[in-house]
This record gives structure tokens, C-alpha cells and sequence, in this order.
């Protein structure tokens, strides 16, 4: 073990868990600071390790006060809070956990779907009155999976696992379009379509895209207005790709059946936000990947933090 003056200072911006903290802290310096704190940049200029999640930028100015910084971890999967070309330039690597959650954003999605296409009509305070429950029962009629169309608008990692999900757990018809050949990494059935195709033939359209260049507001409205009246869309991917006013517009005018979102541009959204109020709505506070296992998996980007600091291959660099 090295003398712990001789340990590299590791900054923690937005908290770990408990078991990746600790072994981090048996590795390192480690300080549990926000971004926003007012001693923030006297240690940052003392790091040589940064590890966050969603909310701290690492940009060209964080970096400017950070001269000894090696490595930036990132745990969660988009990259979007880091300039990965501005760290690169400085000889920063960029480290981060793009498997963490897959699993746990999957069920999230199918969570929302059956939700807008199996209304269940829960009670949990008192039981409806006899002529209410028969009521429900004889009017609310929900549609099935494997008679429906998927379509996953990006097959990363996670768009594969709600394709795995759908096409071999439901039955369900399988669509999708990515900017890169991937019918080699699928294990189901389906079938690569141009985006109007896609937009026009999904029953359930689900959002899986990084917030690149070229993808603000990526589905809008001509992308909504190709949709079928009864279908539904869910995105969470990220805020920024989906234009809300659009998609309210089209869900007050019964041009599309339902919508579930997780994220939000901005987080949280604002008073007066376009979608309240609507009962064919799910909005929930981003939390498709909040299990324990996936914030555990997350946080365990102090791995390949302390790899790069030990001068060894991280599993995860940036792309």
C-alpha cells in the first residue's frame, strides 16, 4: 500500500455507493465535494482524479483549474456533461460505464408501456362501489403486446435490450433505425427501416439516442405527424431529442395515443410544463435507471478511474 501522502486526490462531485466509495477510499484521497461548493475549485486544482454523473460539466473552463487532472469518470452511460475533445486535448482521459444500466432502463420502458396500453385502473385508498367496478370491467379494453409493432429509434445497448425484451418476452414485431449496421450484435428478430418508415409503422415508439450533434429535437413534429393515431411514444434516452411542444400538440389533437417520459430539457422541467395534466401521460423524475444494482454498477467507475491512475488499460474509455 502507498503512504497516504504519496495517494492520488480523487474528487466525488455527486456521490457513490457505498461499496465502490469505500474502495475507492482504499485507493485513493478521496473528497466528496459538489460542483457548486465555494472550496470546489481550490481541490479540483489538487486532482488528479474527477469522478461525476449528470449534473457537473466538466468543460474547457472546469479543466483550465484542474492542472493535474488525469482522468475524468463518468458514472452512467451518455458523455453529454463532458467535452471528451477538450480533456483529450489536455491529455485527460475519459472513463465511464456504458452497461450499467441496460437492464434496468429495459424494464423501465416496458414498465411504461403496458401502464398507457393496459390501463389498470388501480384503487388503493377504498374499493369502488359495485356499479363502478362492473363499469370499469366493461368498458376498459387494453391492447397486447405481440399484436403490436415496436419501433426503437436507436439500437445502442440499451434500444437492443428493449428489442430483446419485446420481440422475444411479448411477441411483439420489431423495427428500429440506427446510424450504424448492427443486425450483427442482434440476438432477435427485426428489421432495420428508414426513420419515415419507422415513425409510420410503430404501435410504440421508444426513444434510445445520445444527445450528439445533429439530434436536438430529432423527433418533432413531421416525425410525430408520420405516427399512427393510436400509437404510443416513449423516450428515455434524453430530453433534448424530443420536442415537447410538438408531441403535446399532437397528443391534445388525438394525433398520437399516449407518451411516457423519463427525462427532460430542461431537468427538472419548468412550472407550466406542456405535458401536466394529461391523463394518457406518464412522467416520471428519471429514475429508468435507479435500481440498486444499476446505481451500484454506475458508481463502479471508480475502477477504471484508479486504472488510468496506475497507469493501466481502463475498460471503458470514451469512444
Amino acid at each position: 500500500m502507498q503512504q497516504a501522502n504519496k495517494l492520488p486526490v480523487v474528487l466525488v462531485t455527486e456521490g457513490s455507493d457505498p461499496r465502490p466509495l469505500d474502495w475507492l477510499k482504499q485507493q485513493a484521497q478521496v473528497l466528496e465535494i459538489s460542483a457548486d461548493h465555494p472550496s470546489f475549485a481550490a481541490h479540483l486544482a489538487t486532482a488528479s482524479g474527477l469522478v461525476v454523473r449528470t449534473y457537473t460539466k466538466v468543460n474547457a473552463a472546469l479543466l483550465a483549474q484542474a492542472p493535474l487532472l488525469r482522468v475524468v469518470g463518468r458514472g452512467g452511460v451518455g458523455l453529454e456533461n463532458i467535452d471528451v475533445a477538450a480533456c483529450r486535448q489536455r491529455g485527460v482521459e475519459v472513463v465511464y460505464t456504458p452497461d450499467a444500466n441496460t437492464l434496468a432502463v429495459g424494464d423501465f420502458v416496458f414498465g411504461f408501456m403496458l401502464q398507457l396500453l393496459r390501463p389498470w385502473c388501480l384503487f388503493r385508498e377504498q374499493v369502488y362501489a359495485p356499479a363502478e367496478f362492473k363499469r370499469i370491467r366493461n368498458s376498459v379494453r387494453g391492447r397486447q403486446l405481440n399484436e403490436l409493432t415496436l419501433g426503437i429509434l436507436g439500437m445502442g445497448r440499451v434500444g437492443r435490450r428493449v428489442g430483446h425484451i419485446g420481440a422475444l418476452g411479448f411477441g411483439m414485431r420489431v423495427i428500429y433505425n440506427d446510424l450504424l449496421d448492427v443486425q450483427a450484435q442482434l440476438d432477435f428478430p427485426a428489421q432495420s427501416v428508414d426513420k419515415p418508415v419507422l415513425y409510420r409503422e410503430a404501435d410504440v415508439l421508444s426513444i434510445h439516442v445520445d444527445m450528439r450533434p445533429g439530434n436536438h429535437n430529432l423527433v418533432g413534429q413531421d416525425q410525430i405527424a408520420l405516427m399512427k393515431p393510436q400509437a404510443i411514444l416513449i423516450n428515455t434516452s434524453r430530453g433534448e431529442v424530443l420536442d415537447i411542444q410538438a408531441l403535446a400538440a399532437a397528443l391534445h389533437q388525438k394525433r398520437l395515443a399516449g407518451a411516457a417520459l423519463d427525462v427532460y430539457a430542461p431537468e427538472p422541467p419548468e412550472a407550466g410544463f406542456a405535458l401536466l395534466g394529461m391523463s394518457n401521460v406518464l412522467l416520471a423524475p428519471h429514475l429508468a435507471a435507479r435500481t440498486q444494482t444499476a446505481l451500484e454498477n454506475m458508481s463502479w467507475v471508480v475502477r477504471d478511474v484508479m486504472a488510468v491512475l496506475e497507469n493501466r488499460r481502463p475498460q471503458y474509455p470514451a469512444p
